[in-house]
């Protein structure tokens, strides 16, 4: 990339972060008083809730609104993008609709497919596939399987940022670090420049809205929030990451959204196992674990955005040029192992 558009494109995106964070920060405490006015609360009662007090949800719609100001002005509105950004609205209308009333799950997977139909139609498709086993430059076409791959990509990964949303601050923190890992690798890339101010706003967006999701949160993204941010990852990491034909590029968006990844698969063939419906909550989730194991909910929030950075700081090295970045991508796996050394040793200390 030539310096001049190397240099524009980070003004682009640090305008766009800059703008997402000022809007959303300062709408959010007006959703607050919608969310209360019209009853969308999240009550305490149910097995799996952590909070003892009604909290206001549909914080996502302060989320989307700092989405949109960040994007919009400052994105170069190609086709992938304008289906991106009308696909992000459908899916925060769902959300916001199910934050209010619940809607039964097969009308909200109809509608997450509808989302990830438009982006499909705009051009975002996983068109090919590296080997990631074989250090080689092999590339594997996926032709008719492109369409059924990305909608199964997209949807999966809408739900499992809104699975992972269990704890104050963690969907918003987790997405935070996806989009600054995914941003810092698609600036290494001259193909992803589309998606770089996309992932600047969604991540300015976050940064607004986390001090008011923080532990003790004064307001929930709800549904509204979780998959939408779960819809524009999953739908960048198409556009950017998936189109790079190097032995790494399947690598790489599994590493920058591993946790929610491993925490949704890993939810699914538990409940499968139990004989019970995938669909259905519980307590299992890598958060539930956590404060099982006696953290507190702002130390087992530490711990995972712990995890997910150095995730994060993987993909980023595989990106990078250099002789050396495998073996730092090993010592940042080393980091993620001692992370949970610590979480077994404190659970063995804790039975004793």
């Amino acid at each position: 990339m030539f310096p001049a558009l190397a240099l524009r494109l980070r003004l682009r995106v640090f305008l766009a972060l800059c703008a997402a964070a000022l809007v959303c920060y300062a709408v959010t405490p007006a959703v607050r008083i919608l969310a209360v006015k019209i009853g969308a609360m999240d009550a305490p009662g149910e097995s799996r809730r952590i909070h003892d007090h009604p909290i206001p949800r549909l914080g996502g719609l302060a989320i989307l609104l700092g989405f949109l100001v960040g994007a919009l002005p400052f994105s170069v509105l190609s086709e992938s993008v304008r289906g991106i950004l009308i696909g992000s609205v459908l899916v925060a209308l769902l959300g916001a609709v199910d934050d209010r009333v619940s809607l039964p799950p097969w009308v909200k997977l109809l509608v997450q497919l509808a989302a990830a139909g438009v982006a499909v139609a705009h051009g975002v498709r996983i068109q090919i596939l590296t080997n990631p086993i074989r250090f080689a430059g092999e590339v594997i076409p996926l032709g008719a399987l492109s369409v059924p791959a990305t909608l199964l990509w997209i949807v999966g990964m809408t739900n499992a940022l809104n699975l992972v949303d269990g704890l104050d601050g963690l969907a918003a923190g987790i997405a935070g670090i996806s989009c600054a890992s995914m941003l810092l690798v698609s600036l290494f890339l001259p193909a992803a420049t589309d998606v770089s101010v996309l992932l600047g706003a969604l991540g300015g967006a976050c940064l607004g809205f986390w001090p008011y999701n923080r532990n003790p949160a004064r307001i929930f993204m709800g549904d509204t929030g979780a998959l939408l941010l779960g819809y524009v990852l999953s739908t960048a990491s198409v556009l950017g990451l998936f189109k790079m034909y190097t032995v790494v590029s399947f690598a790489m968006p599994v590493l920058i959204l591993a946790l929610p990844l491993m925490d949704t698969l890993f939810a699914v063939a538990r409940r499968l196992w139990r004989g019970e419906n995938p669909m259905k909550a519980d307590r299992g989730h890598i958060h539930h674990r956590l404060l099982a194991l006696g953290l507190t909910q702002k130390q087992a929030v530490l711990v995972l955005y712990a995890i997910s950075a150095i995730f994060g700081l993987a993909a980023v090295l595989l990106a990078a040029n250099g002789p050396t970045r495998f073996w730092l991508l090993l010592l940042a796996m080393a980091a993620a192992v001692a992370v949970w050394l610590w979480l077994f040793i404190r659970r063995h200390r804790r039975k004793k």
